[in-house]
C-alpha cells in the first residue's frame, strides 16, 4: 500500500513509521510545507520520498493521512477530497465535530474516515516520531456510518496491524469525552507550569527540587501551542464546561484546607483514589 502523509510530525511520522515496520505501508510519501521536516523525516526513514506537491502525492496514494493542526485541517481535508477517486483519507485530529461539519455535504465524503489515535507525547516534529507509539492504544472512529464500508474496513485493518483497540463514537460525543480525559489535562498542565514559574522565580531550584511527580504532572506543558490552540478553539464549549468543574473542585479543596478540615480533605482524596478502579 502506498501511503501519503500530510504533515510529518510526531503523530504522522510515528504512524507511518509503525505502518512500515508492520508491513502495512510499502512506500510512504511525505508532504510538508517545511523542507527541513521532509529532510529530517527522510533521514530517519519515516518516509521514502518527500514533496510539496500535494496533488501528485494524493493521486499516487492508496491511503492519505492528514496530520496537520486542526485549523489547517478545515481547509486541507476538503481540498484533498476534491482530488481523490477511490483512495481512503483519514485525519488524526483531536477534535471532530467542526471537521465533520465542513465535509458533511462533500461529494467524496464517503472516502473519508475520521479517526483519533489516543496516543502522543509532549514533543513535536519528525524528530519526535517513535516506533510502536500506538500499540495497545485506542483508535476512535467517528461517524463511521457516513464512510464507505471498504474505507472503514481498510482503516480497521491498519488499526489491527498496529495492535490498536477500536472504539466507535459520534463526532460530537467524541469531542465531549476527549475534553474530559485529554484536553483538560493539557490546559491544567499549562496552568500549573505558569503557576510554578510565577511563584518560584529561581529556575535552578525548580530544576533541583522537581520530583517525578511534578515532572509527570507538568510534562504536557511542553506541548506545542500551534497544535493546542486550534484544539481549544474548536472544542471551546466542552473545554469550558470541564474547566468550570475543575475550578469548582480546586476551590472546594482550597476551602477545605483553609478551614483546616483535614477529615474532609481525607475524604476528597479517597474519592479521587477511585480513579484507580478505572485506570489500573
Amino acid at each position: 500500500m502506498i501511503v501519503t502523509v500530510v504533515g510529518v510530525g510526531l503523530i504522522g511520522g510515528s504512524l507511518v513509521l509503525s505502518m512500515k515496520q508492520h508491513g502495512v505501508a510499502t512506500h510512504v510519501i511525505g508532504v510538508d510545507h517545511n523542507p527541513a521536516h521532509l529532510r529530517e523525516a527522510a533521514a530517519r526513514h519515516l518516509i521514502d520520498e518527500g514533496t510539496t506537491d500535494l496533488q501528485a502525492a494524493v493521486r499516487r496514494a492508496d491511503l492519505i493521512i492528514l496530520a496537520v493542526p486542526m485549523d489547517a485541517l478545515l481547509t486541507v481535508l476538503p481540498a484533498v477530497l476534491d482530488l481523490v477517486e477511490n483512495q481512503v483519507v483519514i485525519d488524526v485530529g483531536s477534535t471532530k465535530k467542526a471537521l465533520l461539519d465542513v465535509v458533511r455535504e462533500h461529494p467524496k465524503r464517503s472516502r473519508f474516515v475520521a479517526v483519533h489515535p489516543m496516543a502522543g507525547t509532549e514533543f513535536s516534529g519528525p524528530e519526535a516520531a517513535v516506533p510502536e507509539l500506538f500499540r495497545d492504544k485506542t483508535l476512535v472512529l467517528c461517524d463511521a456510518e457516513d464512510s464507505a464500508a471498504d474505507a472503514v474496513a481498510r482503516v480497521e485493518q491498519v488499526a489491527d496491524a498496529l495492535g490498536m483497540r477500536r472504539v466507535y463514537l459520534g463526532g460530537a460525543d467524541h469531542d465531549m469525552h476527549v475534553a474530559y480525559v485529554s484536553h483538560i489535562s493539557h490546559i491544567t498542565s499549562f496552568a500549573l507550569a505558569l503557576t510554578v514559574l510565577e511563584k518560584e522565580r529561581d529556575e535552578q531550584r525548580i530544576f533541583e527540587l522537581a520530583s517525578t511527580g511534578f515532572s509527570s504532572t507538568v510534562r504536557l506543558a511542553k506541548s506545542s501551542s500551534a497544535m493546542w490552540v486550534p484544539i481549544f478553539r474548536q472544542n471551546r464549549e466542552n473545554v469550558l464546561d470541564v474547566l468550570d468543574e475543575h475550578l469548582r473542585q480546586l476551590q472546594h479543596m482550597r476551602d477545605v484546607l483553609a478551614r483546616e478540615d483535614y477529615s474532609a480533605f481525607t475524604d476528597l482524596i479517597h474519592q479521587a483514589n477511585h480513579i484507580k478502579r478505572i485506570l489500573k
